[in-house]
């Protein structure tokens, strides 16, 4: 549990909040552009609409029986909250909920037809087809900084925290990040995306992990996508390098938020990576597929994951498996929302109060999509406020929060 008193959780029904635009406006499109993305049954794509129309002013629904491993599981968590509308129950809830709903509603779990078919996958493969110029351009650096991994610790260094920027953007990197490169391509142009950093312990997280090499790693990922290509270029810098010997990737055990990364997701990720006519990008899929078959790379899923749990929630045997990694790594906005349990803490509270029960150093990589945030100094606050009155939602700012004591 964290050091201080628990604030309240964000819910929908504060009026004018970014919590309720997405329950009344963002969630319900998400449903129907499920509709409009797949080709389910009339009958799932009514209750899919029904889904969509009630969200804003209806109670939350029972889950059905779909033989999903969770389903127990979610009894528990939606028992205190019979009868309550969307509205009024925690967001972290509300979200989590929405999406295992969506699941039970297109027979995800259920032998039939439908059974295992993620009603994300459309958008999960056009991320990996838009963004294959800067595919391309990210794996050719990877083998350029391996190329000349034998150099002193300082390049590692070097390398790495600009490997974490791209952790960090990955959601919305393009060319643009590449706009200063002549022949060297080992200082790209991240001038602007430097300056929307709020806090950034990149460099202190180099240092961390090039100076104790040879151990584990955990990441905890988000998105799909270019994003997860460039969590897997981080993973294989690490693992090629021989900063870590293994690193474990904790994945969504179902289709979740959208575009959050599952196991298959990143076989098909390195599958298409691999399937590509670039020499460079094969050359990265060939050591990822290397790595994995060896046991140094390793998949993980958890239905915690998915759950709307808060992280100081997490249960014993996954706390005792992070209790063996020298870093956990910590990807995305709703994975820094469940750190904090989704309640609104003051912004200045410092991070490392509240992320006190973790086993290992966790660094948290964050670009900012929801109003929560820790660990920021009053007057970037205030400055901010005022150039951007979007910040916290607009994902155009971000963090790299390293909390080392355990």
């Amino acid at each position: 549990m964290p050091k201080l008193p628990l604030p309240p959780s964000l819910i929908g029904a504060e009026v004018g909040s970014f919590t309720e635009l997405t329950i009344t406006q963002r969630m319900p499109a998400i449903a129907r552009r499920v509709i409009a993305e797949n080709n389910f049954s009339s009958t799932i794509n009514t209750r899919l609409e029904s889904l969509a129309t009630e969200l804003s002013i209806g109670d939350l629904p029972p889950l059905i029986d779909d033989t999903g491993k969770d389903f127990a599981a979610w009894q528990e968590y939606l028992q205190p909250y019979e009868g309550q509308r969307w509205l009024d129950v925690p967001w972290f809830l509300a979200e989590t909920y929405f999406y295992r709903l969506i699941l039970e509603i297109t027979h995800y779990f259920r032998p039939g037809t439908w059974q295992n078919i993620d009603p994300f996958q459309l958008q999960k493969n056009q991320g990996l087809e838009t963004s294959l110029d800067s595919t391309i351009l990210l794996c050719q650096q990877v083998n350029q900084w391996l190329d000349n991994v034998n150099h002193e610790e300082k390049f590692k260094q070097t390398a790495l925290t600009a490997l974490l920027y791209f952790a960090l953007w990955g959601n919305r990197v393009d060319l643009s990040l590449w706009s200063a490169f002549a022949e060297d391509r080992s200082r790209f142009d991240i001038q602007n995306q430097l300056a929307h950093i709020l806090v950034n312990d990149a460099a202190q997280v180099s240092e961390l992990v090039t100076n104790h090499p040879g151990g584990r790693i955990d990441i905890i990922l988000d998105n799909a996508g270019f994003e997860l290509i460039c969590d897997l270029c981080l993973v294989d810098f690490l693992l090629s390098s021989n900063l870590a010997n293994q690193v474990y990737l904790h994945l969504k055990p179902h289709p979740t938020f959208v575009s959050d990364a599952m196991i298959k997701d990143v076989h098909e990720t390195t599958n298409f990576l691999a399937a590509t006519n670039h020499p460079q990008v094969k050359s990265v899929a060939n050591r990822l597929q290397k790595h994995i078959a060896s046991g140094n790379l390793v998949l993980s899923e958890d239905f915690f994951w998915t759950s709307p749990l808060a992280f100081w929630e997490i249960p014993n045997s996954l706390k005792s498996e992070l209790a063996k990694t020298n870093l956990i790594v910590v990807k995305g906005d709703a994975n820094y929302r469940r750190l904090l349990g989704d309640r609104h803490w003051d912004m200045t509270t410092a991070i490392a109060d509240i992320v006190c029960y973790l086993p290992a150093p966790m660094v948290a990589l964050r670009t900012l999509k929801s109003e929560v945030a820790v660990g920021l100094k009053a007057e970037v606050v205030e400055e901010i406020a005022q150039s951007d009155p979007n910040w916290q939602t607009n994902g155009q700012w971000g963090v790299i929060q390293l909390v080392t004591s355990v």
